[in-house]
């Protein structure tokens, strides 16, 4: 009995193969990579490649921390779990939303960069996770509609702004993003050579991102300088010196500014910045611009069809007339001046 549980030498041992084998095998394998590329999901992709972004972005956190940047391809034990503290702690991620990242940058660094990542880093990253994923609270993050941000709070902010480039940088971003009732990818994805000045405020291109198609939208002047995205624009491109390419840079530890554009992650997290150094009673996020664009508008007796224009919601967006109905709900309320 005990015979049959040890391996012979030729079961225990790999076969050694001739040249002319490795190689077909080696093409079946190749073969087989892009076969499964070819049948994945185009959102899982997607979604792969969000991943990665957040990868970088955490080595460039890093990077600044410690003074030594890592290669990307460096996906061991202490750089993952260290990736899932980051994303725990900085980015306030949900668990659910941590596991899935773990899994795209392991994915992406075999498929697209050659790394067969150590078993034993991806299972410590996961018993990183695993008393994360035991929290109410985290697994409740990300859950709900995005609070709306209101003229007040903005004002709140802009008071509390950081100073220097960054806090430049911070304010006209998270204005435009109001002003425009853009999404973070949008915002992310906006060119300064996309916005133009002209008399009554600025004509924006807002490009087309995750497939949905491009719009151009007019910003105003506001009233209120403090609040003016169209004024916050101005200083911001003027100090920062830009004339074309990605509308919003980043900007290092030191004031250095980078040379490619935010990423959507990196516009969230500097609304949901600046929202909590001002003391903002609620947790705003990226999406609290947009809605906070089409509540405001609305009770300003704006049109449905002049405020959808501004967010590019479809006609029928349930989303979009659940923004309208929140913001007409006080309006001729059916309990208001009947007497009681």
């Amino acid at each position: 009995m005990t015979d049959a549980l040890i391996p012979r030498q030729s079961d225990a041992t790999p076969a050694a193969y001739d040249a002319a084998t490795l190689a077909v095998l080696a093409a079946m394998e190749e073969a087989a990579e892009k076969h499964l590329d070819a049948i994945r999901p185009h959102n899982t992709k997607r979604g792969y490649a969000n991943d990665w972004a957040l990868w970088e972005e955490f080595h460039d956190w890093l990077a600044e921390r410690t003074g030594q940047p890592l290669p990307l391809t460096a996906v061991t034990k202490g750089t993952l779990v260290g990736f899932v503290v980051w994303l725990d702690t900085i980015k306030a991620a949900a668990p659910n939303s941590i596991d899935r990242r773990i899994t795209g940058v392991t994915v992406t660094a075999r498929n697209e960069h050659g790394i067969e990542v150590p078993k034993a880093a991806t299972v410590a990253a996961r018993q990183a996770l695993k008393p994360l994923k035991n929290d109410p609270e985290r697994q409740a993050r990300g859950r709900g509609k995005a609070a709306a941000v209101t003229p007040e709070q903005l004002r709140q902010m802009s008071a509390a702004a950081a100073s220097g480039l960054t806090g430049l940088r911070d304010r006209a971003l998270w204005l435009m993003a109001f002003g425009i009732a853009g999404r973070s990818a949008e915002v992310a994805a906006l060119r300064a050579d996309g916005i133009t000045l002209v008399s009554n405020g600025l004509d924006v291109n807002v490009p087309a991102v995750k497939g949905r198609p491009p719009r151009n939208v007019v910003v105003a002047y506001g009233t209120n300088p403090d609040t003016c995205p169209v004024r916050a624009w101005s200083t911001w491109r003027a100090a920062a010196g830009i004339t074309a390419g990605p509308a919003f840079l980043p900007i290092d530890a030191w004031g250095n500014m980078g040379g490619r554009a935010l990423s959507a992650e990196a516009c969230r997290e500097i609304i949901a910045r600046s929202a909590e150094r001002a003391g903002v009673a609620v947790r705003l996020t990226g999406h609290s611009m947009r809605a906070g664009f089409i509540t405001t508008s609305r009770r300003a007796g704006k049109r449905e069809e002049k405020i959808r224009a501004q967010s590019g919601h479809a006609p029928n967006s349930p989303a979009f007339w659940g923004y309208i109905r929140e913001a007409d709900k006080w309006t001729d309320a059916a309990s208001d001046d009947i007497g009681l």
